[in-house]
């Protein structure tokens, strides 16, 4: 493979990497229980919505 294929292709690993890196970091964000409490209320709503979806 010529040198510029392997710049490429090392360019392209790099930036695969990077990406990752940067999702795992920012993956760790604080959330306020107000705003938790708010999640679950809304996914517990949703559920229902869905039971009594397939219960038709």
């Amino acid at each position: 493979m010529p040198m510029i294929g392997w710049i490429f292709l090392l360019l392209a690993i790099a930036s695969v990497v990077g990406s990752l890196l940067m999702l795992r970091d920012s993956a760790n964000f604080r959330m306020s229980d107000e705003k938790r409490k708010k999640v679950r209320q809304r996914q517990a709503e949703l559920e229902e919505k869905e039971r009594k979806k397939d219960d038709w």
